[in-house]
């Protein structure tokens, strides 16, 4: 194992409803509006509001013949890969592809296209069950399609520990790196909320916002009236590097990934630990393993998924960590949505260009604070020059990861 202790990261994948690219998605993201809306998808439904994708041509993008094999999770994580692939200036073609690693996030298997699958075995016709049903939807054959479409032949996995899937690919691509198994990775997540068991699921948890009359404001991060979180899509794949390999290739290096925790709350199978005590502690590790103090951090992007119990717990978690003054904080799920284990992998994509950018992107709908809880929630695009940064993922089964960031 190598003194080394960060990954570089040299390229970025990005899709979701702000657009699908990191430079549309920055742009859409720093105007500070919602972005959910009636979803026809989800129509008939209790909650029949998302944020989503618009205007992506699968076939288009993919081929017909691929993208009718692959769900939409897999379109949008694919996609991703081949975005951070051209963007770190890689051509697999000449790569040493049994160096090169794929390790992705799955908040769940996907549901999207079993509805007919079902169907057909319920009516007794076993025999028109589609084959692809399964590989569409185990897990593992995110980071499996991606492996194949860009000839990667080093370790491939799929990860899963909630909402904090796509951070732990992180943090687990991050150590394959530093232990020399591998000089690229592509690691990050890509997920669509928009199917109709998810949803029916998640109404019946009580965790969505049932804002359908007005969507656009519906998901609002640590506002005092926030309901619920609204459902999205997208993925974000980021290339990670060995710091040494970037350097011999003259690559870009557009941030380190420095340090990295996780912790599980152990608390309760969906709510989190009333006061963050799970979170706390992977931010505290986190900064451990960046060689990192409280004081060198600034900004964080919070999970914030505008849920009463999840916001609360973030908040005086963040309060205890920073002594009652946490760095600007932004929470981009007021506009973007929760796309449940995509989203730690797209928040972590925002801090990189918040790190390179210099400025803090917009919460979206903050109007007031609980009295007690208050952060310095951004809510306009600000000027900032952090050299540190953290991003937060938390998810059920008290899963928490948390990654720290920095400039070159």
């Amino acid at each position: 194992m190598s003194d080394v202790r960060e990954a570089a990261v040299t390229g970025i994948g990005l899709l979701t409803p702000g657009g699908v690219t990191a430079d549309a998605t920055w742009t859409t993201l720093c105007r500070g509006r919602g972005l959910a809306r009636t979803d026809p998808v989800l129509a008939g439904l209790p909650v029949d509001i998302s944020c989503r994708i618009e205007d992506l041509d699968a076939e288009a993008a993919l081929g017909r013949r691929l993208a009718r094999r692959l769900d939409r999770s897999t379109h949008l994580v694919l996609l991703a890969a081949r975005q951070a692939v051209a963007d770190a200036k890689l051509d697999p073609a000449v790569w040493r592809a049994p160096r090169v690693g794929v390790v992705l996030g799955s908040g769940g298997n996907s549901l999207a296209t079993y509805q007919r699958e079902f169907d057909l075995l319920g009516r007794g016709q076993h025999h028109l069950v589609s084959p692809t049903a399964l590989t569409r939807s185990v897990p593992s054959m995110i980071a499996a399609e991606v492996a194949l479409d860009l000839t990667a032949q080093g370790p491939n996995f799929t990860v899963a520990s909630a909402c904090s899937s796509g951070a732990t690919a992180l943090a687990v691509a991050r150590q394959l790196i530093v232990a020399g198994a591998c000089d690229i990775v592509l690691a990050g997540a890509g997920e669509s909320g928009r199917d109709r068991m998810g949803a029916t699921c998640f109404t019946q948890l009580k965790a969505l916002s049932g804002r359908t009359a007005d969507p656009e404001r519906a998901s609002r991060p640590f506002d005092a009236a926030r309901d619920g979180f609204v459902l999205s899509e997208g993925a974000a794949v980021l290339v990670l590097e060995h710091p040494d390999h970037a350097r011999r290739r003259g690559a870009h290096v557009r941030a380190l990934l420095r340090g990295a925790a996780s912790t599980c709350d152990a608390h309760h199978p969906v709510a989190p630990h009333p006061e963050g005590a799970g979170a706390e502690q992977a931010m505290r590790d986190a900064l451990a393993d960046a060689g990192c103090a409280p004081r060198d951090i600034g900004h964080v992007n919070a999970h914030g998924t505008s849920t009463p119990a999840g916001d609360t717990a973030e908040a005086r978690a963040l309060l205890r960590l920073f002594d009652g003054s946490p760095p600007p904080v932004t929470a981009p799920k007021g506009s973007l949505g929760h796309a449940l284990g995509a989203s730690a992998a797209i928040e972590a994509a925002l801090t990189v260009l918040t790190l390179e950018r210099r400025t803090v992107p917009p919460t979206a709908n903050l109007v007031a604070q609980t009295p007690g809880q208050e952060l310095d929630v951004v809510t306009a695009p600000r000027p900032a020059a952090p050299a540190a940064a953290l991003t937060n993922s938390f998810g059920f089964g008290g899963q928490n990861t948390v990654l720290v960031l920095t400039t070159p």
